[in-house]
């Protein structure tokens, strides 16, 4: 399956859940968003261990990894939140400009859209940071003379 498969498939599982808390209505908001929420920590917590165990062979990490690591995923997450604004913005502009009865009808598929969207860039980007803070150790060779 390889590594870049399985990050992959996370992304995936993360937009799905991104799409269901965003498209609207009070029971995705109510059942969708906590569940949305659970769903991005458990793959991202996938991914970032997949990576180390790809790297490394193990899932050992120190108390300074941890924290790194937990920065990185806040400032991922900033830019991922940043993202997302920008693309409520443009969805926003561009239901004013179709009118407001067709966009009544577009606005959970606009929602969808941007939750899944943002869920998956979240998840990729992660993987990226991680993939540059855990970087693949050599192995040692021992000469037997």
């Amino acid at each position: 399956m390889g590594l870049e498969k399985f990050i992959e498939q996370c992304a995936y599982l993360a937009a799905g859940s991104g799409v269901i808390s965003g498209s609207g209505g009070m029971f995705t908001i109510i059942a969708g968003i906590p569940f949305d929420f659970a769903n991005l920590i458990t793959q991202q917590f996938r991914v970032t261990m997949a990576i180390m165990y790809y790297n490394n062979g193990s899932y050992q990490i120190g108390f300074e990894e941890f924290m790194s690591l937990v920065a990185t995923s806040l400032k991922v997450e900033a830019g991922v939140a940043l993202s997302k604004t920008m693309m409520e913005a443009i969805a926003e502009k561009m239901l004013m400009i179709l009118g407001t009865r067709t966009a009544e009808r577009l606005v959970p598929v606009v929602g969808a859209v941007i939750g899944g969207t943002a869920n998956y860039m979240f998840i990729k980007r992660m993987a990226a940071s991680v993939k540059r803070m855990q970087p693949a150790r050599q192995p040692i060779v021992i000469p037997i003379d």
